[in-house]
């Protein structure tokens, strides 16, 4: 087992990381890969995707020039498009949008050469540290499907074992919109990226003088797929999707359970109990499905370490039906498919704070959704 060496779970880590964080030249910056001092990525993902730091928290905090204060909340909200469009389609996110590209297959790890220095890098720190910076992400994905052909929904995949933030909704969403499949207009990485962001694997690179990518690859214009989904319109259930928007009580509960989605001290059902026991399941099914890294579940543990210093944690290994309908807990609410089987045996559903409502019109595209906001934001 092995923890990444940056990056290190808990309420605690999660509040300095946000404290020492500064959003100046964020916008000039934050796609900057190598020297790591250049970078100007703020590494909050993780602490944002597991509920450590909510989104509105984060919104507040984010003060300094306009330009950058206005990139790095565009980068926020994009986290909430990301969470707003996985509630409404759900599954459907793991299959193509709105194009058809190759997107079905097993992993294939050759579709990133390591011989190539730049993706030498980007897949060992992606095995090491559990995060990358947004722009290194795009290189893999491009390459492993754009230039190499193979299916993206494996390569998801081990990217969400492997990070951190793995989270369903913005890395499927990365995904996506990377290889062509939500914009119809892949990424096309090229030498070019590599060494503006990261000069430096160039001129290490044993293949500098006979370089793979050297020019962009080949326009493609992928197909619409033949059926979207409606849901991409509309949405027919916006309260299935939006969740409840009042806490619903049907007992008095004697614990409280966190998930994945919604670990920190702000979790809504953990306010509301301060005296209560907070239980975490391991879901011992999806672990066995999923094979996440050893970095993503030292991560909970250091989350659930550091939580156990202010509250009673109890931790279980099993079935999280079966244990959850023993305990009459009190949940939050969260806006992704595997919530359900928390929806009918909570003694307590608590709503999940949204940083800006879900709406009923288009999500096809960041834009149409943002224009249709009912807050602007």
């Amino acid at each position: 087992m092995r923890a990444s060496p940056g990056i290190r779970g808990g309420q605690t880590a999660a509040d300095a990381a946000l404290a020492a964080f500064d959003v100046t030249r964020y916008a000039a910056t934050r796609n900057q890969v190598l020297p790591e001092s250049d970078r100007g990525a703020s590494r909050l993902s993780p602490y944002i995707r597991h509920g450590l730091l909510g989104l509105r928290e984060v919104w507040a905090a984010a003060a300094g020039p306009a330009s950058d204060v206005s990139k790095f909340r565009d980068e926020l909200l994009w986290q909430e498009y990301a969470r707003h469009l996985y509630a409404r389609v759900g599954m459907d996110l793991h299959r193509n949008l709105r194009f058809d590209v190759a997107w079905s297959g097993e992993f294939a790890p050759e579709a990133w050469p390591r011989q190539m220095a730049c993706i030498d890098w980007a897949v060992s720190s992606l095995e090491r540290d559990g995060w990358l910076v947004n722009q290194s992400r795009m290189w893999l994905a491009s390459q492993y499907s754009v230039r190499s052909g193979a299916g993206w929904a494996a390569g998801q995949e081990y990217f969400h074992r492997q990070l951190l933030d793995g989270s369903r909704a913005a890395n499927l969403l990365g995904w996506q919109w990377t290889v062509g499949a939500g914009t119809g207009k892949p990424y096309g990485f090229a030498r070019w990226q590599v060494e503006r962001r990261a000069p430096e694997l160039c001129a290490a690179c044993p293949l500098n003088q006979h370089c793979p990518i050297q020019d962009f690859p080949p326009d493609s214009h992928p197909l619409p797929v033949p059926e979207p989904s409606p849901r991409l319109v509309r949405d027919d259930d916006l309260a299935a999707t939006r969740g409840p928007t009042a806490v619903v009580s049907r007992s008095i509960p004697q614990s409280v359970v966190l998930t994945v989605e919604s670990l920190g001290d702000a979790d809504p059902a953990l306010l509301a109990h301060p005296t209560l026991p907070v239980v975490f399941i391991f879901d011992e099914p999806a672990l066995v499905k999923l094979q996440l890294s050893s970095k993503r579940l030292i991560f909970f543990v250091q989350t659930l370490q550091d939580l156990a210093t202010r509250r009673e944690v109890i931790v279980h290994l099993g079935d999280p039906r079966d244990i959850t309908s023993r305990l009459r807990a009190a949940i939050t609410w969260a806006p992704v498919p595997s919530f359900a089987k928390y929806v009918d045996i909570a003694a307590e559903l608590h709503p999940w704070p949204w940083l800006a409502e879900p709406h009923a019109r288009s999500v096809k595209s960041f834009s149409a959704w943002r224009n249709n906001l009912v807050q602007p934001m």
